[in-house]
């Protein structure tokens, strides 16, 4: 990927969701397009109190991932639909250690494009979905100095505890997170398995540590 296309990633996965606080009591009965807005003004003024985050720092925003972004995603059906097919083969430890390793891949690829979402604004387009609707796609614009960036998120409503919106994929300009990575991730498998996905993950998040 190019650098400008991880920086769009960036906003669109971390950026936003980085500002969760405080969710309602009501969080259950917030429409999807609200809280897409919501998260959007909030990062905003999250970035700008927070000079770690503005600067990178990749363990503080690991840290802020892991309580406040993480029970707002379907992380696991994000990583599943990034692996393919062949999840359904996976064992549950195999599972476990994907979705670690895709974590600290997202966070740690985009943490130096913090920086870039501080001239932004967002704009959330109006949602065209039903009331009863269980999966939808709010569409947003997020504007800078250069052109237009649209962000699309796929949420799903879930049922239960912690019941609400949870958001599972992103398109940037057209271009879906989840397929992104699913090519990527089909080439190693068939090399050398999943095991050897893991490990190439694992490699990588270690060099990207060796870096930072």
């Amino acid at each position: 990927m190019t650098r400008q296309l991880l920086i769009r990633l960036f906003v669109a996965i971390v950026v936003p969701l980085t500002a969760l606080l405080a969710l309602p009591a009501n969080a259950q009965d917030e429409a999807a397009d609200a809280l897409i807005k919501r998260l959007s003004v909030e990062v905003l003024d999250s970035i700008k109190a927070d000079p770690s985050l503005r600067s990178g720092d990749v363990s503080r925003i690991m840290a802020l991932v892991d309580s406040k972004l993480m029970p707002n995603m379907n992380f696991k059906r994000m990583t599943a639909a990034a692996v393919g097919p062949t999840w359904r083969q996976v064992t549950p430890e195999q599972q476990k250690r994907l979705q670690e390793e895709f974590k600290i891949l997202l966070v740690r690829t985009y943490a130096g494009a913090v920086a870039q979402a501080k001239d932004l604004s967002f704009t959330v387009k109006p949602l065209r979905a039903a009331a009863d609707d269980k999966e939808v796609v709010v569409r947003t614009e997020v504007k800078s100095r250069g052109e237009p960036i649209q962000l699309d998120y796929r949420l799903e409503r879930t049922a239960g505890e912690g019941a609400g919106w949870k958001i599972y994929n992103l398109n940037v300009m057209g271009v879906w997170l989840v397929e992104t990575y699913r090519s990527q991730f089909a080439q190693e498998i068939s090399a050398k398995g999943v095991d050897g996905l893991i490990d190439k993950l694992a490699e990588r998040n270690k060099s990207n540590t060796k870096r930072s």
